[in-house]
């Protein structure tokens, strides 16, 4: 009967279990309701079920993996009917495996367009290791994308670490950064055979890297960020270079901007005759304040004048950003000067005043971890400017379309709920996006020219393509509010119910649920499909990803909540949100877990050693020790935790580090022995305290890996160990994948 689990009926094949994953992807039985349901099989399916003896095909550590066909059971009617599988939360199958989760997991570097007016895009392929590709869309539709990067290339740059804005097109040529050597390379995009030619010097390895370039053809150099680490690798100078592009020898760069810490967005206007940067200094992240400058260009291609447009002003907090010029040489920018989002702007050159161009309590930038983004674009007519923009409001994003002359916005229709970035053509907007039944995608966007209306819509790329026939198996992000501890105070996260249309748990079951707590911290949790966390929901698990004060997306003062209160409002509101899911039923408040990575990983390791909630954990390249972390960490964040912590008192009390103590609960670590963000020795050390004080722990390290994994085999491997040292520790199921278990020290 449906909702009885009973290990030991006779029928629970192995094969029935393929029959109906099969069944499951095609498309008519897409859809399914939350209640019990039956699938017709054919007289062959029928006799494939009935007839088939249960058997385990491949049998595995008792601990490790077990065949379902030795543990569910399967309910055939007389008629043929089948119904769901009945098997305890976690222990489901799915079609969706690690091998599907790390080979989607393609990234986009960047989007523009070449001079024939088609796109060029940087993927990430895990496949390769990680390696970098510039791409180009094909001239037909259905044709095949055009690699452009040779084999021995990799378009990446570690600018800040993080990186982006590794390459920059102009008609037919494009300047790229190579990962090997960091050297700025050029080479064409319209020849296949085209090999890339180096435009800055050798300097005998990666001690000089660029980013966030744009062409100068007033003076035939391009302009672009420099990192120099030549003389002080943990305090490199960050400065604004020209580099020459004649076909001469090749040039030392010359610095035309420097003095500050930081800078980010170089960007000429039509005539080359002003340049606009954004610039900001230790202790600010570009968040917290950052200036918008413009430059006058002299005839010989210095600066003889410059101006502070925006951020200057004491009284005014502001973080600008994304400055762009549009054909007509006006300038707009992005800050959140008034209402505390992330507005457009308009620069009044005349009077040195800016001005909004359509107030909302809406988010139209990011936050400035990587370079390189493009969250708006210009259309120019004689007597206004259309701007087509992206905007994230209540948890989604919208594409927009600002009129500076009417201070207008209206809506594009696009099926995405999640976007990144745009770039425009002639009547033909890209957009970057996703939403919880499509993947990671570029999309084409035929626009009708005047109105600027969807005319048509299509993905151009996708990272995982062959996604969809999974989506019976997709479970949809739900956008939830709950309360925190702060009265009056509320947070957000998107919940992912377990989902599996051949399976049901067992009658009064409550599930597992794994909580992540995003990076950052000052990033963001977005509701779109990603298959790592379909890997989970898929088998069983419900999934929470949470935005916990200080997170981005809704304003300046949610984003500012976690300012000397790092370690406390994030932990917080994290124990509060599965709190908050467990007394409304949807989840198991004995089999909640906790993972995350860098910044969340730290919030990971102190939800277990200052709170009680969680049973188990997985930190990802997280945070053991702030004290460690602030000596050891790169420029970009020397002085990022100063403003999260405060005093020296709150950096040893936050530690989790320092009070092995308090730990009472399994841990797994993964780290990248490349990680220059947070070193190894981070979870060495956390991971040593915990295995002398005789809790369950293990420590995956990985060779070549930075900050964040990007080989397929590690993506793979991480998300299984992670998996079964759950369903090991405190799962009370057994996982239905094969999998080989890692020793987990003081356990096995």
């Amino acid at each position: 009967m449906i909702g009885n689990y009973d290990a030991s009926k006779s029928v629970r094949s192995h094969l029935a279990e393929v029959v109906l994953m099969a069944l499951a992807t095609i498309p008519t039985l897409a859809r399914y309701s939350a209640s019990p349901f039956f699938i017709v099989f054919t007289p062959l399916g029928r006799l494939l079920v009935s007839g088939f003896s249960a058997r385990r095909l491949h049998p595995v550590h008792s601990r490790m993996a077990s065949s379902l066909s030795s543990s569910h059971g399967v309910e055939v009617s007389e008629s043929g009917k089948q119904q769901r599988l009945t098997a305890p939360f976690g222990s489901w199958k799915s079609p969706i495996t690690s091998d599907i989760v790390s080979g989607a997991s393609k990234r986009l570097g960047g989007l523009s367009l070449a001079g024939d007016g088609r796109l060029l895009w940087v993927e990430s392929r895990p496949a390769e290791s990680g390696r970098a590709v510039l791409v180009k869309e094909p001239e037909k539709p259905g044709d095949e994308p055009i690699d452009i990067t040779p084999k021995e290339f990799s378009v990446r740059t570690t600018c800040q670490e993080y990186g982006g804005g590794a390459f920059s097109c102009f008609g037919d040529a494009v300047v790229f950064s190579n990962y090997k050597d960091q050297r700025l390379y050029k080479q064409s995009v319209s020849s296949r055979v085209s090999s890339p030619v180096p435009i800055t010097p050798d300097y005998g390895g990666p001690l000089v890297c660029y980013a966030d370039g744009v062409f100068d053809f007033r003076f035939n150099r391009y302009i672009t960020v420099r990192e120099d680490r030549r003389k002080d690798s943990m305090n490199p100078a960050t400065e604004i270079v020209t580099v020459a592009l004649s076909n001469d020898d090749i040039q030392e760069p010359k610095v035309l901007i420097g003095g500050c810490d930081f800078y980010a967005f170089p960007r000429i206007d039509p005539r080359g005759e002003r340049i606009a940067w954004i610039q900001w200094s230790l202790p600010n992240m570009p968040w917290d304040r950052a200036e918008l400058w413009v430059g006058y260009i002299s005839e010989n291609g210095d600066l003889y004048n410059h101006i502070c447009v925006a951020g200057s002003d004491p009284n005014i907090v502001e973080a600008a950003t994304e400055p762009k010029w549009s054909s007509r040489g006006e300038l707009f920018f992005i800050t959140d000067r008034q209402n505390g989002f992330w507005n457009i702007y308009k620069w009044i050159e005349s009077e040195n005043k800016v001005m909004p161009v359509y107030p909302l309590n809406a988010e139209f930038a990011r936050p400035l971890w990587v370079f390189g983004m493009n969250s708006y674009e210009i259309k120019s007519y004689d007597d206004k400017n259309l701007i087509i923009c992206s905007y994230r409001q209540n948890g989604r994003s919208n594409i927009g379309i600002l009129d500076d002359s009417q201070n207008s916005l209206s809506l594009l229709e696009v099926p995405f709920t999640d976007i990144q970035d745009i770039a425009l053509g002639n009547d033909v907007l890209y957009v970057e996006g996703a939403s919880g039944v499509l993947p990671s995608s570029v999309a084409k966007v035929t626009l009708e020219s005047e109105k600027l209306k969807v005319l048509d819509f299509h993905v151009v790329w996708s990272s995982s393509p062959d996604v969809l026939k999974y989506k019976p198996y997709f479970s949809l992000p739900e956008l939830i509010e709950f309360p925190t501890k702060v009265p009056g105070e509320n947070a957000y996260a998107y919940f992912y119910p377990p989902l599996n249309p051949l399976y049901q748990a067992l009658e009064g079951e409550k599930p597992p649920l794994l909580l992540k707590s995003h990076g950052g911290p000052t990033a963001e949790a977005r509701g779109m499909l990603n298959l790592s966390i379909q890997f989970w929901t898929s088998r069983g698990w419900a999934f929470v990803d949470v935005n916990y004060g200080g997170s981005t997306g809704y304003g300046r003062e949610f984003r500012e909540r976690l300012l000397g209160r790092w370690g406390i409002v994030d932990v917080d509101d994290c124990c509060s949100c599965a709190q908050f899911l467990v007394e409304s039923g949807k989840a198991d408040g004995n089999r909640l877990c906790i993972t995350g990575g860098s910044a969340g990983g730290y919030t990971t390791l102190a939800s277990l050693a200052f709170r009680d909630v969680f049973k188990a954990g997985a930190s990802l390249y997280g945070v053991a020790d702030l004290n460690l972390l602030r000596a050891e960490t790169h420029k970009f964040e020397s002085r990022y935790i100063d403003k999260l912590v405060e005093n020296e008192k709150d950096y040893y009390e936050r530690s989790p580090l320092n009070f092995i103590e308090k730990f009472s609960c399994p841990i797994i670590l993964f780290q990248g022995l490349e990680d220059k963000v947070v070193p190894p020795e981070q979870a060495r050390k956390i991971y040593r305290a915990l295995k002398e004080k005789g809790l369950p722990v293990a420590l995956v390290e990985y060779e070549g890996e930075q900050h964040g994994f990007r080989k397929a085999e590690n993506i793979k491997f991480t998300l299984e160990q992670q998996m079964l040292f759950f369903a090991r520790l405190i799962g009370k199921f057994q996982v239905a994948d094969e999998i080989t278990a890692i020793k987990i020290d003081n356990f096995d």
